[in-house]
């Protein structure tokens, strides 16, 4: 913020510099953090969060580009992959009608969820096998079918779902099922009650109720750590511990949104054999763009099953504990972000400036096997070398931890020559 030169501001002025400059230091990655109020931690243990009546602007790249929304959807590769601008936080226009209770329901952020079909079936005979997986991919189909719908019309309101998706999907469905039936029929015992698999629902895609979508929620970890900060033996091995929790850290507690010089509590939870620790890389992206030119990053992952996003605009900060699937793997998204450079002599000198571009993105796919999820950029304003980064996040936006110290972590960037 540009200081005045000019005559001596009445102190009113000069109370709401001081507000504006808090406000601005609030910014992390695109995203203004809502302004919170919190108990010190002598008068009160378990603090309080009285979120801001007031609906902020987002800085810079917090909301996406088209002007939609904190949410964009694009359709690759045969699912719906989205897009969180700014870490969650809302545009001014969203927010508005959150607290007017006029709010959509949020289509983006939700999918078709139908009863799983594979694990009903008997053993399938080899006779009937290449019917049946004929007819197992029209269910994934029409699955997909009416997830564009869901994501194109869903906002229509909960009737014309019922009536215009889950309906017409379900008989659909109903048809479908009864073809494995007789497949399976012909050549052993009809499977019965399969029909009962047709009706579908929308669920929400962001595993709130899927183990961990509550841990962390009182944040009050003072307790965890076993009191290693207070005898700093870490179990005996003389390492001199400092500490391992918030007990004696003279910092308020971490409430969850984007501040600094607070002390987080809560646990770092569970971390992944080596073998299944994430990784991904960069595989396509531009030598040099022109300003405002639009270009794309293809990301590759590995290990990350991209399931889990606790919008940090709203409070999801370093909140949840890690959590990994049945399968040992790490459960988040992974974050893109293209920044300018000053110098490539030095490190950054203002770490904490907005970049130029930013978005994290969960499409509730990945796993064991590398996929492609492609990252639309619509241009960089200034001219010189830009830092793209990706980096992969649990479900509160931390590195997955590595199972030692000498593997690399989920990470990479290029440099992209903007003219």
């Amino acid at each position: 913020m540009r200081r005045s030169t000019g005559a001596r501001r009445s102190s009113g002025n000069a109370r709401s510099k001081r507000l504006l400059a808090a406000v601005g230091a609030l910014a992390v990655f695109g995203g203004i953090a809502a302004v919170t109020q919190i108990s010190s931690a002598q008068d009160e243990p378990r603090r309080t969060r009285n979120v801001s009546s007031a609906c902020v602007a987002p800085s810079p790249g917090a909301t996406s580009p088209s002007g939609r929304g904190s949410t964009t959807q694009t359709w690759q590769d045969g699912r719906w992959v989205r897009n969180h601008w700014g870490d969650g936080q809302m545009s001014v226009a969203e927010c508005q009608a959150v607290k007017a209770g006029n709010a959509p329901v949020n289509t983006l952020a939700s999918t078709v969820a139908c009863p799983d079909v594979v694990s009903k079936l008997p053993q399938v005979p080899a006779q009937a096998k290449a019917e049946v997986d004929r007819n197992l991919t029209l269910l994934k189909t029409q699955i997909d079918e009416a997830n564009r719908r869901l994501a194109a019309e869903g906002r229509k309101g909960q009737a014309f779902i019922n009536n215009a998706i889950l309906g017409p999907l379900a008989e659909k469905r109903r048809a479908t099922l009864n073809r494995i039936a007789t497949a399976i029929g012909r050549v052993a015992q009809r499977p019965q009650g399969l029909d009962q698999l047709a009706p579908c629902t929308v669920a929400a895609n962001n595993g709130g109720n899927n183990n961990g979508g509550q841990n962390g929620g009182n944040n009050n970890g003072g307790n965890n750590g076993n009191n290693g900060g207070q005898n700093g033996n870490n179990g005996g091995n003389a390492l001199g511990v400092l500490a391992k929790d918030c007990t004696n850290s003279k910092l308020q507690p971490h409430d969850g949104f984007q501040n600094g010089n607070r002390c987080v509590s809560t646990a770092f939870g569970e971390v992944g054999a080596a073998t299944n620790n994430p990784s991904l890389l960069i595989t396509q992206f531009p030598d040099q763009v022109e300003r405002n030119q639009a270009f794309s990053l293809k990301v590759s992952t590995r290990n990350l099953v991209r399931d889990r996003f606790l919008a940090a605009g709203q409070g999801g900060y370093y909140l949840e504990s890690s959590i990994l699937t049945d399968q040992g793997l790490t459960r988040g998204h992974f974050h893109t972000a293209c920044r300018m450079l000053q110098s490539t002599d030095q490190a950054p000198s203002n770490p904490q400036d907005v970049p130029a571009f930013f978005v994290a993105t969960e499409d509730g796919k990945g796993g064991n096997q590398a996929d492609d999820v492609t990252i639309q950029i619509p241009g960089l304003p200034q001219s010189g070398t830009a830092q793209c980064a990706v980096w992969a996040g649990d479900g509160s936006h931390r590195v997955p931890m590595m199972e030692r110290a000498n593997q690399t972590p989920a990470f990479d960037v290029v440099r992209i020559q903007v003219n």
